[in-house]
């Protein structure tokens, strides 16, 4: 985003910038990467760099030349972390801190001895023995080999230390170590012991976690409340290190093409995964037409499209997996294989880890579609586009949108939501918490919001908006003229925007008065109404949710639906507590006994709703 002056707009960027896991890379004006960079919270995090008391030189000096910034969105930092290494490896950005060898990854190491040592690894790979990794933190790993000590009694000293003792060390005494050194453990055992640890190792961790939760209950119901705990955050380590990344692991060259299309616009995600890691991703925005040979367009259209035109000009690897199946698959496949001179496969309905992939490019192809949408030249095109359309007279400045969510009537919250000709701004939304009112009764909901919010108006809180949408039909909308009415408020344009049958948003009709409309499907004005009445919609089932678990005082897993008393025990004692469960991925969660995929989403999603 660059401002009339050629200067990168840092405050218009950092509103698109999500509170999520990712890697963001600085971009010079040649499109150089400056910087390449990850975070737990890529807003918090992005945002330090463009305050106005940098200290740091070098800082200082790399902010002035950024052009552009690029975000890669993760499920976990643990992958932020690998992606950035590769990222690094592969631009070797001017402001990093360059990483040599194999430094970045820390390995867990079994050697090929009589009685196997397992330790801590670094820098190439020469040892004879196995290698278990590439794992995303060294303090991880640490705590790993720890827990292993105590779980398994398997070795971690020195070999020339091993073969010259003559009784056992001090592991042995605080039963860290099973002393084969001494012949206190008979071979076959301690084989045994390294056998349970490659199983861990190779990420069959579920046993190892179902032991530590029996010891955990068995702890518990002996009051021994300390020890519980130990298990507990053992659980919670495990769960960590053991997690599986979507960034570096299997084999071969893959391209990745996801595709989200809202609001005729079209966004386009090409991962490049080459020998098992992925080296980034590109985002692009195909022009859609307002029609397809007659057919309703869709991303399978959009990405069979795209495929004919992106490979004209590049490398083709041996396979490309797709995020919906393109029309005219086989065409497209020997297409790109006489192209290549070879075999290329095209894949899509994927399952396990290459999965992963799928799903991290469709979440960065949304967040680049929203981002997008929200720029400020595309908001200020609808906003001439909504002008033209509904016939005004002014150009609608200051645009506000309200809705009601509540569950059977419980914990009814309204929202309201204010965009200008910049986009959403967020420091004059606002939520309201419904009283005394019959539960479920949306009219009177509507009334007392609107009623609270204009009467700021009238006392000079707050400015006057232009236009108000209301989520709901023509007795909404009625309500709100009332309202309006009985304050004596003029000159405010009340606009009902009602869900299509179907819930299928090109079939969306707007109330204004007593007349019912329908804007075209790819109307830009159109466009602009529902994002935003969908981010009212979203702001107001956050609060709800917020609301609903204050006043039931209890854990916001009990208001998730599907998961019941025995699932949520099952979580917390799998992942040993709430921390560790708001930490987890969606694939990390799927795999506790009973937790369908669709849960697990679900339970992702109570978390990580922005």
């Amino acid at each position: 985003m660059v401002d009339s002056e050629g200067s990168f707009d840092s405050k218009a960027f950092l509103k698109t910038v999500p509170h999520k896991p990712g890697v963001y890379r600085m971009l010079s004006a040649d499109g150089t990467v400056l910087y390449v960079g990850k975070a737990k919270d890529l807003r918090g995090r992005v945002s330090s760099y463009f305050r106005s008391n940098l200290v740091n030189s070098r800082i200082y000096s790399m902010v002035k030349q950024i052009r552009d910034v690029q975000i890669t969105l993760t499920n976990t930092e643990a992958e932020a972390l690998l992606l950035e290494s590769n990222l690094i490896k592969k631009h070797y950005p001017r402001y990093n801190i360059l990483l040599r060898d194999d430094k970045s990854y820390p390995y867990i190491y079994l050697s090929a001895h009589r009685y196997p040592r397992l330790t801590f690894h670094r820098g190439a790979r020469k040892g004879k023995g196995q290698y278990f990794g590439p794992y995303p933190s060294a303090g991880a790993v640490r705590e790993t080999l720890n827990l292993l000590q105590k779980l398994f009694l398997v070795r971690q000293c020195e070999d020339s230390y091993f073969s010259n003792r003559s009784r056992p060390c001090l592991q042995y005494q605080i039963e860290r170590c099973s002393a084969p050194c001494t012949q206190e453990i008979s071979e076959e055992d301690y084989q045994q012991g390294v056998r349970h640890t490659v199983q861990f190792l190779q990420g069959k961790s579920q046993q190892v976690i179902n032991e530590l939760v029996q010891l955990m209950d068995q702890s518990s119901v002996r009051l021994e409340f300390e020890q519980a705990a130990l298990y507990r955050d053992q659980i919670e380590k495990l769960r960590q290190v053991s997690q599986q990344q979507s960034i570096s692991g299997g084999q071969g060259d893959v391209d990745v093409i996801a595709c989200q299309f809202a609001s005729n616009t079209a966004s386009v995600q090409v991962l490049t995964i080459r020998k098992g890691n992925n080296l980034g991703n590109k985002n692009f925005f195909p022009k859609v037409p307002d029609y397809y040979k007659d057919e309703e367009i869709n991303e399978s259209i959009i990405i069979a499209s795209f495929i004919a035109q992106y490979y004209m000009s590049r490398e083709i690897p041996a396979e490309v997996i797709l995020s919906h199946k393109p029309n005219d698959l086989e065409t497209l496949q020997e297409m790109l294989s006489l192209k290549a001179e070879r075999k290329v496969g095209l894949s899509y309905r994927l399952r396990g880890d290459r999965s992963r992939w799928v799903e991290m490019a469709l979440q960065n192809a949304q967040y680049a579609l929203n981002t997008h949408l929200a720029s400020k030249a595309g908001i200020q095109k609808r906003v001439l586009a909504l002008q033209n359309e509904l016939n005004l007279d002014y150009i609608p400045a200051r645009m506000e949108c309200f809705d009601i969510s509540h569950t059977m009537g419980e914990a009814t919250v309204a929202s309201c939501v204010v965009f200008g000709l910049e986009g959403a701004i967020k420091s004059e939304y606002r939520r309201y918490n419904i009283k005394d009112i019959v539960g479920g009764d949306d009219y009177a909901a509507m009334k007392q919001v609107l009623g609270r919010r204009f009467k700021k108006v009238k006392e000079g809180d707050t400015k006057l908006p232009d236009i108000v949408f209301i989520d709901g039909g023509k007795g909404q909308v009625s309500q709100a003229i009332q309202v309006l009415q009985d304050l004596q408020i003029n000159g405010v344009d009340i606009i009902g925007v009602t869900k299509g049958e179907g819930r299928r948003q090109d079939m969306d009709t707007l109330t204004i008065g007593k007349q019912k409309i329908m804007l075209p499907a790819h109307s830009s004005a159109l466009h602009l109404i529902q994002q935003i009445r969908d981010e009212a919609h979203r702001f107001a089932i956050t609060g709800h949710r917020q609301r609903r678990q204050k006043t039931r005082n209890t854990s916001p897993l009990e208001g998730i639906e599907g998961l019941g008393p025995k699932r949520r025990q099952s979580l917390l004692k799998q992942f040993g507590g709430i921390r560790a469960i708001t930490r987890a991925s969606v694939d990390e969660l799927s795999k506790v006994k009973g937790i369908s995929a669709s849960l697990a989403q679900k339970i992702y999603d109570v978390f990580h709703s922005e």
